[in-house]
């Protein structure tokens, strides 16, 4: 086991259901200062794990373990904190309740400030859904984070997003092996569709116009990137796991707690952080003008949009050119 387990004992959500012996995973990278001051919270995306988010951490990098002590704690469901694939529930994993952005981070702060004793985040960071968590830190604990680093993200996801991850949910339970959830195998034909509607949406138009998959990813065609990238993507993981992030990424909204009572306007108006906000030009997900809004109402925000034709997954490390971009917005925010 590379990551860390932070027992967390019983929780109770904001559902009103609760998770008897819930467990948040995660791992640290460099060496906490006397000050406590280095810190750096970095969220995991949809179905990612820690090791996924590793790319952007190393010796020189905008995350650098020489200087500054990050933590990535794994969001639950994602099959290492507590998820559908490793929780016993009585009634069947897929009865295993819905968690939101706000109850991942209530029990990340738990992490901080109980296994740690840290008062000071010198950066929130997150792409896509650990964006959003990046966001729920900056909001929920404003005298706590310093600076916020968002890409291609949103402090709460649209309609059209909803619709979007909905398309994938119906993917999944459509496969007649999918049980309703009590499954005694993968639905694997179901996984794979999800896949090929996630393919369309998660890069550009211009991405296929340019054949990018074939050019830059090295894929010998269409088929054999839908195949080898795609599908291997959705057909690692367990299919309540990813139902379970769709749950979530549908209701991401740092606002819907008690503390702003679903004003979205209110809950950005409260992040007192340093902030940059960064869509890219491309994002089918995440627009421009969507980022634009946000930024506009975070008293202390920037928006820098990334140019690029690699849509949503600019921000997943694969393209050398947005990855010097971003690590370069993060170098400015870090050193100011």
């Amino acid at each position: 086991m590379n990551h860390d387990i932070f027992d967390l004992g019983c929780i109770k959500l904001q559902s009103g259901r609760q998770i008897t012996d819930a467990q948040l995973a995660y791992k640290t990278y460099g060496r906490l200062n006397d000050k406590k001051d280095n810190v750096i919270v970095y969220n995991t995306s949809f179905a990612a794990t820690h090791a996924d988010a590793e790319w952007l951490i190393g010796r020189g990098r905008a995350l650098d373990p020489n200087k500054y002590f990050i933590i990535i704690p794994n969001m639950f469901g994602n099959g290492i904190s507590s998820s559908p694939s490793n929780t016993r529930v009585e009634a069947g994993n897929c009865r295993f309740p819905g968690i939101t952005i706000h109850d991942n981070v209530k029990q990340q702060y738990r992490l901080v400030k109980e296994r740690f004793g840290i008062d000071t985040i010198h950066l929130a960071i997150g792409w896509s859904l650990g964006g959003a968590q990046a966001f729920e830190w900056a909001s929920s604990y404003p005298e706590m984070v310093k600076r916020l680093f968002t890409f291609q993200s949103a402090a709460r996801t649209s309609r059209h997003f909803h619709v979007f991850f909905d398309s994938v949910r119906a993917a999944i339970e459509s496969d007649t092996k999918f049980g309703n959830g009590f499954y005694s195998e993968q639905p694997y034909a179901g996984l794979r569709v999800a896949a090929r509607i996630y393919a369309a949406w998660g890069f550009s138009p211009a991405f296929f116009r340019e054949r990018l998959d074939e050019k830059a990813l090295g894929y010998e065609s269409l088929e054999d990137f839908l195949i080898n990238f795609w599908e291997s993507w959705f057909l690692k993981r367990d299919a309540n796991d990813i139902l379970s992030h769709l749950w979530t990424g549908q209701r991401a909204d740092i606002s819907a707690n008690e503390k702003y009572q679903f004003d979205l306007h209110k809950a950005l108006g409260a992040i007192t952080a340093d902030t940059i906000i960064m869509p890219s030009s491309s994002d089918l997900y995440f627009p421009v003008e969507d980022a634009a809004w946000e930024a506009s109402q975070v008293p202390n925000a920037e928006l820098r949009i990334l140019e690029s034709h690699w849509g949503h997954v600019a921000g997943e490390g694969l393209n050398d050119a947005d990855t010097v971009f971003i690590e370069r917005a993060i170098n400015d925010l870090l050193g100011r």
